[in-house]
């Protein structure tokens, strides 16, 4: 029988002012999409899991002084999150635009293969958004980039 609360090893969490908010704007800008969501006895937010492809976040409030959005900073952030698409990376960033995200960097071909944008949501938070576009060697990678990589996988 499969784990129903089976994760990937890896999940990022997220704090929002307005995290409900954050949750009506992720499913519509970026196409996550809620798998759980807990609220307390005044029906405010407390945990909520969004998932995309395999994936997840999790997504709260600003609960304790360790803990805040980069609304509440100044919009200075320490991390962003990477979420690779399968295709349809242009229409992504269109879509994220018409939800109101702004695109710091245009959609963009990469030394490495991949094509890439980069968007701040309402809050701030920094997201990239890449799509692999054809496979390229480490020496290839190299010369394109001018620099020197150690552990790119084989081709």
């Amino acid at each position: 029988m499969d784990d129903p609360f089976r994760r990937p090893t890896f999940g990022s969490a997220l704090f929002y002012r307005n995290p409900s908010a954050a949750l009506d704007w992720l499913e519509s800008a970026f196409g996550f999409r809620r798998t759980m969501v807990i609220t307390d006895k005044e029906g405010r937010l407390a945990h909520a899991e969004m998932a995309f492809g395999d994936g997840y976040i999790m997504v709260g409030s600003e609960w304790t002084d360790y803990a805040a959005s980069p609304a509440s900073t100044g919009g200075k952030t320490t991390q962003s999150i990477h979420v690779r698409l399968i295709d349809g990376l242009d229409d992504h960033c269109i879509r994220a635009r018409a939800a109101g995200a702004v695109i710091l960097r245009e959609p963009a071909d990469e030394f490495y293969g991949d094509r890439v944008y980069v968007a701040r949501d309402p809050e701030g938070h920094v997201w990239s958004f890449g799509q692999a576009m054809k496979i390229v060697s480490r020496e290839d990678a190299e010369a394109a980039s001018g620099l020197v990589i150690d552990g790119w996988p084989a081709a």
